[in-house]
């Protein structure tokens, strides 16, 4: 593996090093030695870095003046009381899988089944995606490597990527649970939430993540598809972005590209260039994909000559796609589906005062001495303790019950019908507890929290993005997330919140709520918030909002809501006519030699924490190239 200055000519160019790219790479350059393959990451390296190794370190990516993270700044946005979001992505090798909160996560099997039959995308059916998670003796490549439990069929136990509890079980976590089983008797607690099944909805679990359980460390992809071998015939050049697409004629050739500003301050930004002898695979994520193709010529043709960039393909679909509806809805057809752009899950972190007895993982994200020392010396003998830990135990995947449908209201009605009363397997939010303070950095005291977040999983609210310069790399793009724009949206989080805090307020160590982040309730009103409040009983009614309370949290979810990080659906894999980037072999319509392969693909959302996701669209890439470049064998 090297990491040359010289011109390059390869056979193929991955643009961008993120979960999928990186997937991609490892993938060929094992199954094929001869073939040579340039990756081109925008972000810094992480191999043996520990804020990418020990898991509890995860939220310093978050931090003011991170590097291995790029935030996207949106539009200011009239429904989020005028905030301007933001949403960030990972921006190092490895992409989000180096970076994530390692919550291992699946979709329903109706979503990668709407792909197939909605898209008409053959081969990317729940049927052809789940055997690359699963024990398989058909299948050559499994992806995980999961040691929670070895008689699943659902899943799979020879991958390089490894699923486990973590090296701890948090007090915070076993309360959780402990309580949603007494507390919410009408849903189940099960040992495998994740195994791609429909009873699996509205089953409370606890948690599994992408941790190594023998060693404690994060499973990424840099460390798990290329560091473990020293691939002669693999170039990784960090810290450059990639500027556009070469073409001759219609056919891609290469990629120009130049150093990242943000790594390379002193350096001369010289536009480099590299060749491809068979393809180009642009990687480099929802966010960046589309503006790399717009760039390159591809795109809306009206945006293009705005910019002054010479039209390739007039593909009116970058940065745009159509969110359809689920297949068993049999009369929805494109053309009344949403004329959409980024697909993204909003999210609420809700924390709450603990006792001060609670092991939390607050002491390490604040860089308390004393507690990195400890947990870090149990890390290195045995990879355990919480430096091994995300500090997410425990989870469901929320369906309301029939008799909680009118809790949601009129507002949810609607979208109920449409997308969700006939696909059974499709929950609304995910929804669990975290052993750490999950909130504003700027209101944090201190003091021991712990947290409820809820997140949803088809929201109706989505956006857009597209490049706003021909040639500056540092302009921004026009970005607007659209956040909360269908009030069904809000019904959701709101439903989430007050069921996540009737959970808080029954578990043992909960000590009231951390009123700076949460609602502005009157201070009559049964809904106040106290920071100094033990405990009730399981049995112990409910809060009874008023019409007020409602419009108080609602108020707060438009402060408050923010992005999981799970942006996707840019450059979406649907019928050119209907708005597609690419087809079911990933090549971008109108062009050939070039294929998108990350989460811009995807064409409609998933009810999961999308690296799995990113991981499937990695694999199924890296089957698709092998076969056309006709590379058989076992990587």
């Amino acid at each position: 593996m090297t990491c040359q200055t010289e011109e390059l000519e390869v056979d193929i160019i991955v643009a961008g090093g993120g979960t999928a790219g990186c997937v991609i790479a490892g993938r060929l350059a094992t199954a094929d030695p001869t073939l040579t393959i340039l990756v081109i990451e925008a972000g810094q390296p992480t191999r043996e870095e520990l804020p990418h190794i020990q898991p509890a370190r995860f939220l310093s990516h978050s931090l003011p003046g991170s590097l291995t993270m790029k935030r996207y700044v949106g539009r200011k946005c009239e429904q989020l009381g005028g905030r301007c979001p933001v949403v960030p992505c990972g921006e190092c090798l490895g992409g989000g899988s180096s970076v994530n909160f390692m919550m291992y996560n699946r979709p329903s099997k109706s979503d990668f089944d709407d792909w197939e039959t909605v898209y008409g995308n053959t081969g990317w059916g729940s049927k052809d995606l789940l055997p690359l998670f699963q024990k398989a003796r058909t299948v050559i490549r499994v992806m995980e490597t999961y040691q929670v439990e070895n008689d699943r069929e659902t899943h799979g136990y020879s991958g390089p990527i490894q699923v486990s509890y973590g090296g701890h079980f948090t007090t915070w976590g076993q309360e959780f649970l402990n309580i949603a089983s007494r507390y919410d008797k009408k849903r189940i607690s099960t040992n495998d939430p994740n195994g791609m099944r429909p009873q699996d909805i509205n089953a409370y679990g606890r948690w599994e993540k992408y941790i190594g359980a023998e060693n404690g460390r994060r499973s990424d992809v840099p460390h798990h598809y290329l560091f473990q071998k020293e691939f002669r015939n693999l170039t990784i050049r960090t810290g450059h972005l990639v500027k556009r697409v070469l073409f001759e004629g219609n056919r891609a050739v290469g990629v120009e590209y130049l150093p990242n500003p943000r790594l390379h301050a002193a350096v001369t930004h010289k536009v480099h260039s590299a060749r491809a002898r068979q393809m180009v695979i642009v990687s480099a994520g929802a966010l960046a994909s589309p503006t790399i193709l717009e760039r390159s010529g591809i795109g809306s043709g009206v945006l293009l000559h705005s910019l002054g960039i010479e039209t390739i393909v007039d593909l009116p679909g970058v940065g745009e796609n159509y969110q359809g509806l689920p297949s068993l809805i049999s009369n929805v057809h494109y053309s009344t589906a949403h004329h959409v752009s980024i697909i993204d899950h909003n999210v609420l972190f809700v924390p709450y005062n603990v006792d001060q007895e609670v092991e939390t993982l607050d002491g390490i994200v604040q860089n308390d001495e004393a507690e990195l020392e400890k947990w870090s010396a149990q890390w290195t003998k045995d990879g355990s303790g919480l430096m091994s830990h995300n500090g997410i135990d425990g989870g469901v995947k929320l369906r309301p019950l029939e008799e909680e449908l009118d809790q949601l209201g009129p507002e949810f009605e609607q979208r109920w019908t449409e997308y969700f009363a006939n696909a059974p397997d499709k929950p609304v939010m995910w929804l669990g507890c975290y052993a750490l303070y999950m909130g504003d950095p700027s209101l944090f005291l201190p003091g021991k929290y712990c947290s409820i977040g809820c997140f949803l999983h088809y929201p109706d609210s989505v956006g857009h993005i597209h490049a706003t310069s021909a040639d500056d790399m540092t302009a921004p793009p026009d970005f607007d997330p659209n956040f909360l724009v269908q009030p069904g949206d809000i019904a959701l989080l709101r439903w989430g919140y007050k069921h996540g805090r009737e959970l808080a307020r029954r578990m043992p160590s909960y000590r009231g709520e951390f009123a700076p982040s949460h609602p502005t309730f009157s201070c009559d009103s049964p809904a106040a918030c106290q920071s100094q409040r033990h405990p009730i009983n399981v049995s112990d009614p409910n809060i009874d909002y008023t019409t007020e309370d409602d419009r108080a949290i609602d108020e707060y979810i438009r402060k408050v809501v923010a992005t999981t990080w799970h942006s996707l659906g840019t450059c979406a894999m649907i019928p050119r006519d209907k708005g597609g980037v690419v087809d079911s072999n990933l090549d971008v319509y109108g062009v050939e030699g070039l294929k998108v392969a990350d989460l811009s693909i995807a064409p409609a959302n998933v009810s999961a924490n999308t690296y799995s996701t990113a991981l499937v669209v990695g694999e199924k890439a890296s089957e698709i190239v092998m076969r056309e470049l006709g590379i058989g064998g076992m990587c």
